[in-house]
């Protein structure tokens, strides 16, 4: 009632009268503000964002930002494609991840890039500039339906297993099974992910299979790091789970066509391997990639009997303190870390992971015991008669040896065994593969190389074993040459029969060359005083944890080496600039005679581009193109240790492993040796004791480590030259 008497006084008469010009302004502001909402309703010109994008921080992945039906989507070559949603001028959302993305522009007004912020934070995940206007479609994303299975094993243990199967198939149409078997857990395998990190064969089609294996994840039973081959027939291992997972898809899963492919990289590729061995027959092919054929001689825990300390220490943990993955991070430089703690059983105390299987195994049987050889896949594959495709790359930071390794057990029995190296990292084929390298070095190798391997080797292997199509014919051996970054085929790998042994010299003053000594006067090449209290760093430092978030150690292999360069515990041979260029194509041997003042060391030998600055990340950058430790009291036996005898001149000769590389004209041959890599390898002590894993702070001294040249001792790197016109 209140409201009505009030009102009944709001006549015409009283309502307040609005100035002319007044009236004007604010009919104006109303205008302008309806148009403004107006054309905020308009939906902005699309086609001003499209084009292609890369970020400097990561060039070799590329984003294709295209229209299509009224919608403007992003994709990449292993990203499915996502619409961007308008929200504002030069906004838009995205939902994978929960972002925002907003379009730079210039001071003309011209789209120039966009930047990526992450919902919540508003934090940038990426600032990319845009390198065309033209949009190229990256992706034929292919769609797949994710089932789950727990698959018996014959001692009643389930495996837990996923499934993606095409969304969909021709009337009649059978895929062949290509499984990877993993103890890095399933959960994220899905059809965006098979899109994204299997391109190529998921839009070919495949019915992919992916399992935890035995005490991992998902699946029951025990875990056992590198389960070795069951010694009688009840007994149960990789390839028994294997095959029993084999029986139960051929028969549970329709559409297939009863051919299966095993393929992994890493530990994976163990599996892969194994999956060869005593072969289920429907497996067609297998492609162990980067796999741990032996973790003792060359791969991921000991290199010649020199212990990977930060590796072994935070991997077993990873694997071994829980049935999942949990990543180690010391939050301190781990080169403080290892020194604090003098050895790896006082590291491993810290971390209270001495009992963990494997950690005890470190502790009690550092030399290559019969537990090692157990474990070690090579003295097998001369039963695997799958075709089989080896992967690997050459600055592989954790399983470089063991690709090499099983195709050169493979190749003798088994034609149907082909190679392929790359200019990689761990697993880096996965990617784009146009570069390499973190904030301490890059290398760019013109092209994607990763894109090449997966679209014309691996894909064309599998679509011919497994699906009948065109023949493989490929050479045995495919390899990037670095260097003038080309692609080379080779009828065998070391391919011995296009070169020729050449040996580079280390001689006095520093000098390196093809030129044997001859001088019998001055027979040092160079000497040093190697200290265990002051090692030398593997990489630069701070030396995070191997999988902590930031940390380098994916690319350490191509970081400049000049950080340590200077140091007078490492000595550097040297070639004057090259007056042609200078290809080595196969096994690099190190020879050479040494002798210490202690009873034990290590000698770490590398091989090293410096460049004089063009294409590179700066003037003079040294990268490494081969380099290997060998530990002094495995010279005579790799069971038996044995000390070193003070001052007596010793021949050191060991693999540095195979590279195809051009040292152009103009650049220079380095061989780098010293006496630590530190905290990667532990340290030695310098003085024999019986178990280096617990040696006594007081046992590790400073020694002198002489390098001798002379025809007696000709010390010298081995290098395979490209015979010319090859």
């Amino acid at each position: 009632m209140r409201g009505k008497s009030r009102a009944s006084h709001l006549d015409r008469g009283s309502v307040p009268q609005i100035p002319f010009g007044l009236r004007r302004t604010v009919l104006a502001a109303v205008l302008a503000s309806l148009l403004a909402v107006a054309a905020a309703a308009q939906p902005p010109d699309l086609s001003q964002y499209t084009g292609l994008y890369r970020s400097a921080a990561d060039p070799q992945v590329v984003h294709s930002i295209y229209v299509e039906g009224g919608t403007l989507y992003a994709e990449s070559e292993q990203r499915a494609r996502q619409p961007l949603v308008s929200e504002a001028p030069d906004r838009f959302r995205i939902p994978n991840p929960d972002a925002h993305v907003v379009f730079l522009r210039n001071a003309a007004g011209a789209v120039t890039g966009l930047r990526v912020l992450l919902n919540g934070s508003n934090q940038v995940v990426s600032e990319e500039q845009r390198f065309s206007t033209t949009a190229t479609r990256l992706n034929h994303y292919r769609e797949y339906v994710r089932e789950q299975a727990e698959i018996p094993m014959r001692d009643g243990v389930h495996l837990h297993t996923v499934v993606l199967r095409p969304a969909q198939l021709q009337p009649g149409e059978k895929l062949p099974i290509l499984m990877d078997r993993t103890p890095y857990g399933i959960a994220s395998w899905d059809s965006d992910n098979v899109n994204r990190l299997k391109p190529e064969l998921a839009a070919s089609g495949y019915i992919f299979v992916f399992q935890d294996i035995r005490g991992r994840y998902g699946s029951e039973g025990k875990f056992v790091m590198n389960r070795p081959l069951a010694t009688s027939s009840e007994g149960i291992d990789e390839t028994t789970d294997t095959r029993d997972t084999i029986d139960w898809l051929l028969a549970n899963l329709p559409n297939n066509n009863g051919r299966v492919g095993v393929y992994g990289v890493s530990y994976d590729g163990f599996l892969a391997a194994m999956a060869g061995i005593h072969a289920h027959p429907a497996v067609k092919a297998i492609s162990p990639q980067a796999p741990m054929t032996d973790v003792w001689l060359g791969d991921d825990f000991f290199h010649n009997g020199a212990f990977r300390e930060t590796y072994g220490f935070d991997y077993v943990q990873q694997m071994e303190a829980q049935k999942t993955d949990t990543s180690v991070d010391m939050h301190e430089d781990a080169y403080d870390f290892f020194l604090e703690h003098v050895n790896f059983a006082g590291a491993a105390a810290a971390a209270h992971m001495e009992k963990l299987p494997t950690a005890q195994a470190f502790l009690t049987q550092p030399a290559y015991t019969q537990f090692w050889r157990d474990m070690a896949v090579e003295p097998h594959l001369a039963s695997v008669h799958v075709p089989t495709l080896e992967v690997g790359g050459f600055w592989d930071q954790e399983d470089l040896w063991g690709t090499q390794a099983e195709y050169a057990a493979l190749k003798p029995h088994n034609p149907d065994t082909w190679l392929v190296l790359g200019p990689w990292n761990h697993g880096g084929w996965e990617g784009t593969g146009k570069s390499l390298g973190n904030g301490y070095g890059q290398v760019d190798f013109g092209q994607p190389t990763g894109t090449y391997y997966r679209s014309r080797l691996e894909d064309p292997f599998f679509s011919h074993f497994l699906k009948g199509d065109a023949a493989f014919n490929q050479a045995s051996a495919t390899t990037f040459r670095t260097g003038v970054n080309e692609w080379e085929t080779y009828s065998a790998w070391p391919p011995v029969s296009q070169t020729t042994a050449g040996r580079l010299y280390l001689s006095s003053g520093h000098t390196l060359s093809f030129t044997a000594p001859m001088d019998t006067s001055n027979t040092v090449a160079a000497s040093y005083v190697s200290d265990p209290a002051t090692p030398v760093p593997y990489r630069h430092r701070p030396i995070q944890s191997t999988y902590a978030s930031g940390s380098k150690w994916y690319t350490w292999m191509v970081e400049d080496q000049r950080f340590v360069t200077s140091r007078k515990d490492v000595a550097s041979f040297t070639t004057p600039p090259l007056d042609h260029d200078v290809t080595v194509v196969g096994e690099v041997l190190a020879d050479l005679f040494a002798s210490t003042t202690g009873s034990d060391g290590d000698l770490v030998v590398k091989l090293i581009d410096v460049s004089p600055g063009e294409n590179t990340a700066s003037p003079g950058y040294e990268l490494m193109i081969a380099g290997e430790i060998f530990r002094g009291r495995y010279l005579h036996s790799f069971s038996t240790p044995q000390p070193l005898v003070p001052n007596q001149v010793e021949e050191y000769r060991f693999s540095l492993h195979a590279t195809d590389h051009t040292f152009l004209r103009g650049h220079r041959i380095m061989v780098q040796v010293q006496s630590s890599w530190f905290p990667l390898y532990d340290r030695n002590p310098q003085t024999f004791v019986t178990n280096i894993m617990t040696a006594p702070r007081k046992a590790y001294k400073a020694q002198t480590i002489t390098f001798y040249s002379s025809p007696q001792y000709p010390s010298a790197v081995e290098v395979p030259l490209l015979t010319v016109g090859n």
